[in-house]
């Protein structure tokens, strides 16, 4: 890590040197490690539990992209598409060019509507033109990445805004420099096409789905508009090794078009790109909005100014540098998705549509919800900081629902996927709702989640295609999933278990909608139905599994097994997932010292897995038990060895950012178990100080008080100056500003929030 700490202090000298622009008085950027998470994780968890090396990949990219952009920019060491591999890992040694990604920061898809730009000099090649590399070679931050590509004796770097990238190429020594320009089209549709008269080049990359519907057109293209500071030079197309006298090739393997300059030592070449996914057009909008000129300094400054207004809505005082690199880089992590998917005049592709555009008539559009992992603490995270953003991205889940007639699960590459189980739109809308923090239509919203709940498509082929609710038919008449239900139109298939318990939660969720809007028969029914998680719990075991549909459990039965009843895990772990209702939970195991107990047992037993997202509330859930202080010390011990500041520093994917909200959340001392309810559950902070500057312009403050490095265990908390005996405080504390003073003793406080009384009442 010390390497690490080295190169990274080396790249930020390196970069004031060549950007002499005035020090900023926070500098919090200055901590963002971009390279963490795109090398293998080393963490225990990982190692046990993760089920391939794909799945220990944290598969994130150094991305240079404003917060939540159109396009990510990145370099690129993995050529094409491919779902699971990233564009970027750290352990290759290859350089392909510098892309612009639609790469789900974190995830096991893919990318979709790319293309990549490559310099080379000396003789034209357009086939194994890959240059070697070194870490110190490359410089890597939010809004600036720089590589000295040695072998071709040339610098490249990009910087970027929320639509648009600007490359910049220096020249090492005299001599022709080549930039490839491909798009990257895994099915040999992708268009390229010069304009010398215009001086542009521009091209598309059709995307496609997967999941339900794989490899069906997803309706639109990703594209790109490319000018140049200078007359374009010697042009042509190419095919793999082939090259031709043309301006324009498309549907064929490697297709690109080359750009040819004669340059001296220390000249540089400097492009402006627009991307869009409505047309060409709207790439020229794009550009010309927010990229009108091609002075590159100004363009980092301006980028490194957005991340520095971001990443300084939250402040940490600590002494630990590591702990400010971690908490920073997941903070950037965290504000990667969802994207923005509208060009700068409102217009933008139609959900599930075939190349139809729509406009908007305020606001933005956003896609790519990793929906079953960012309801569960990174958009949560948002509602805190960035109200507005969490109204854009509610309104943009009901536009999807009304043009597509059903309200996507998992809304990615602007279609429907049915991946993942679940229905967490419902959480995240009525969340947003009842905060008070979205001016959506609330009838209109609700009708389209109501959809999902009590409906199945009529037209077999829509379902199908990944409308309406997986298996609602079967939950709806046993009140859960049974084993002779197969789930088979899905990606996840069978999954039975896991399936009922999100369920129920997602109908708590409704409940609560319906019960704001006075639709009181929905809510009874809905309360009825987010209890149906009891239903898979097996009293005689303690544990959730597998029911035929006669009422019988399956057998023979091992809690510490994977099955194909639950999603990516095992019995054990499935069982906390019941974050409507834990007291529920307690009572059906015996009552909150039986919780405490198998609390105990799975992570004695090593059966924790951070790295997947459905375990992620477990640690706080002691909150609910007469020993509140092992969520302190199960917490600390988390983020102590699941998180660390090199490229394998995160323990499972990121998912949009999922498991670096949960760093956010728990090292400044609470966290969303239940986000519809506005309630967070306390856990020691890990700084001295957290400063959280609101988007209405007021601070919420976490003081922690501690006589010394090691205390973690809570004696007493105060709010606004008053004694605060509970265990959790609400999102009215948080939004209305205010102070919340933290004691910490170095043993375990055994009267703090002991009692029920004090603590969350579930349903």
């Amino acid at each position: 890590m010390k390497f690490i700490s080295k190169i990274a202090n080396r790249f930020i000298y390196i970069i004031f040197l060549l950007f002499p622009w005035p020090v900023f008085a926070q500098n919090l950027v200055k901590y963002v490690q971009p390279m963490a998470g795109t090398a293998i994780a080393t963490t225990a968890s990982a190692l046990k539990h993760g089920q391939a090396a794909d799945t220990r990949f944290a598969n994130t990219i150094p991305a240079v992209a404003a917060p939540f952009a159109m396009t990510q920019w990145t370099p690129e060491t993995e050529s094409g598409e491919t779902k699971c591999v990233p564009p970027y890992y750290y352990k290759n040694s290859l350089f392909n060019g510098l892309r612009g990604s639609h790469w789900l920061s974190g995830s096991c898809t893919q990318d979709y509507g790319s293309f990549t730009i490559m310099p080379i000099t000396g003789k034209l090649t357009t086939a194994n033109y890959s240059a070697a590399f070194k870490h110190v070679d490359e410089l890597s931050s939010p809004y600036l990445y720089s590589i000295n590509l040695n072998q071709y004796k040339v610098n490249a770097a990009v910087t970027s805004t929320e639509r648009c990238g600007m490359m910049q190429f220096t020249m090492q020594q005299a001599d022709s420099l080549y930039l490839l320009i491909k798009a990257n089209s895994d099915y040999h549709e992708g268009f390229v096409k010069v304009d010398q008269q215009k001086g542009e080049i521009s091209g598309y990359n059709p995307a496609h789905r997967i999941y339900q519907g794989w490899g069906k057109s997803a309706g639109f293209s990703g594209f790109f508009v490319i000018r140049f500071e200078r007359s374009l030079g010697k042009t042509g197309t190419f095919a793999g090794d082939k090259i031709f006298i043309a301006d324009s090739i498309k549907n064929d393997a490697g297709t690109g078009i080359y750009a040819g300059f004669k340059l001296n030592k220390g000249e540089k070449l400097t492009i402006r790109i627009g991307t869009s996914f409505t047309s060409l057009e709207g790439a020229r909008k794009n550009l010309q909005a927010e990229m009108p000129g091609f002075d590159f300094h100004k363009m980092v400054e301006s980028s490194r100014l957005k991340w520095e207004k971001a990443l300084g809505q939250i402040n940490i005082s600590t002494k630990n540098e590591q702990d400010k690199r971690i908490f920073y880089t997941s903070f950037y992590h965290a504000m990667q998705h969802p994207r923005l998917f509208n060009d700068v005049d409102g217009r933008y592709p139609r959900f599930a549509g075939d190349y139809q555009i729509e406009q908007l008539s305020g606001g933005n559009y956003y896609d790519d919800f990793s929906m079953w992992d960012i309801y569960r603490a990174q958009l949560p995270l948002f509602e805190i900081l960035n109200p507005s953003l969490i109204n854009n991205l509610a309104k943009s889940l009901i536009l999807k629902g009304k043009q597509g007639g059903w309200m996507p699960v998992f809304p990615c590459w602007n279609s429907y996927t049915s991946e993942m189980i679940g229905d967490h739109t419902a959480s995240v809308i009525s969340s947003a709702y009842l905060k008070g923090i979205t001016d959506l239509d609330a009838k209109e919203a609700y009708q389209i989640l109501r959809h999902n709940a009590f409906e199945l498509p009529a037209n077999r082929a829509d379902y199908v295609e990944g409308k309406g609710r997986r298996a609602l038919d079967s939950y709806l008449k046993y009140r859960y999933i049974p084993l002779e239900d197969s789930v088979r139109d899905a990606f996840h298939k069978m999954e039975q278990v896991s399936r009922t318990m999100e369920y129920a939660y997602d109908d708590y969720a409704l409940a609560q909608f319906a019960k704001a809007l006075k639709k009181s028969a929905d809510y009874t029914t809905l309360t009825k139905r987010a209890k149906y998680y009891a239903n898979v719990f097996d009293a005689t075991s303690g544990f959730v599994r597998g029911k035929h549909a006669d009422g019988t459990w399956i057998s023979p039965f091992d809690p510490d097994k994977k099955a194909t009843y639950i999603t990516e895990g095992t019995a054990r772990q499935y069982t906390f997932y019941v974050p409507q209702d834990v007291p529920g939970l307690a009572k059906l195991m015996g009552g909150a010292k039986k919780l405490e107990q198998s609390l105990d047992s799975l992570f004695e037993k090593g059966e924790y897995w951070h790295g997947n997202e459905p375990g992620h509330q477990i640690p706080f859930m002691y909150n609910y038990t007469p020993s509140p202080w092992k969520t302190q010390a199960a917490v600390r011990k988390i983020l102590a060895t699941e998180y660390s500041d090199g490229p394998g520093g995160l323990g499972g994917n990121d998912d949009a950012g999922q498991m670096s909200a949960w760093y956010l959340f728990a090292a400044m001392g609470f966290y969303p178990v239940n986000p519809v309810s506005g309630e967070y559950l306390l856990c020691s902070p890990l700084f001295d100080r957290i400063a959280i500057t609101l988007q209405n312009g007021k601070k919420f403050e976490i003081i922690c008080h501690k006589p010394g490095p090691r205390s973690m265990y809570i004696r007493s908390v105060k709010l606004n100056g008053k004694m605060m005996p509970n265990n959790f405080i609400r999102y009215s504390d948080i939004s209305n500003g205010g102070k919340l003073d933290i004691y910490l003793n170095d043993q375990p406080g055994n009267n703090w929030a002991v009692k029920p009384l004090n603590q969350p009442k579930g349903m």
